[in-house]
């Protein structure tokens, strides 16, 4: 019994200790690893709540060291990304962008601090989210050196003009720490019963992003965390429209 309530724990140190390895892999010019090591991580975010889920064991030890283990690899690692991101892209980009805008990329990093805490306290956030998870930020954020790397164009078109846009990795940075604190109600990937008619839009959203990964590989992972928005308000609308 003292084993079994530990595993969920144990697994949460498995994201931690990928986040630690995330920033590493950064700091030696390894973008692409460091998105390796946060999707890894992003596997142990979701199985360590399911194993607490599953074997009936919760603890306040365990929400907070969740918590903290997401602000490292969700919260330090994007933004230590993105600051690597900006400074290439200024390397790259014969366009005037002043220097020191590079340190905005941790506005990721403060923003993701507020967003975990206000989930921590937030008692309407148990089965659903206020503002962006975390996880699909930093997904998201890390998704970039991935298509740079593996797919820089679509045909004749050079993804590398966008993706190496310091203006345009800016205006993405600032755009991502707002909707990290935004009030806007999203549904959370957690499933009570797997039955069609409570699980629709997670049905929706899976089937729809498993399609997009096949066609596009990693191009499709900034389109399925803005799809989740999206899908996000439409439901929202419409479960007000049928209240009503």
């Amino acid at each position: 019994m003292q084993i079994k309530k530990h595993i969920p724990n144990v697994i949460t140190c498995g994201n931690l200790f990928c986040g630690c390895l995330a920033i590493i892999s950064a700091f030696k010019g390894d973008l692409v690893w460091s998105a390796y090591l946060v999707g890894i991580a992003a596997v142990f975010d979701f199985f360590d709540g399911f194993a607490a889920r599953l074997l009936n064991v919760h603890s306040e030890i365990g929400k907070q060291l969740d918590s903290l283990a997401d602000m490292v690899t969700f919260g330090v690692v994007p933004g230590v990304v993105m600051f690597f991101l900006l400074s290439n892209a200024i390397a790259n980009n014969s366009s005037e962008f002043p220097s020191w805008l590079i340190f905005a990329a941790f506005l990721i990093t403060i923003f993701s601090a507020v967003r975990l805490a206000k989930f921590n306290v937030d008692t309407r956030q148990t089965s659903s989210f206020i503002g962006v998870p975390t996880p699909a930020n930093a997904i998201l954020i890390c998704s970039i050196p991935l298509i740079q790397f593996f797919q820089p164009t679509i045909g004749d078109f050079n993804l590398l003009l966008i993706l190496q846009n310091p203006w345009r990795l800016l205006g993405l940075t600032i755009l991502m720490s707002y909707l990290l604190i935004a009030e806007i109600p999203l549904f959370a990937l957690k499933f009570k019963n797997f039955g069609w008619a409570d699980n629709k839009i997670r049905f929706t959203f899976l089937i729809i992003s498993v399609l997009l990964l096949i066609l596009f590989q990693f191009i499709a992972i900034p389109f399925i965390i803005f799809l989740y928005i999206i899908l996000s308000v439409v439901n929202n609308i419409l479960s007000r429209e049928y209240t009503e």
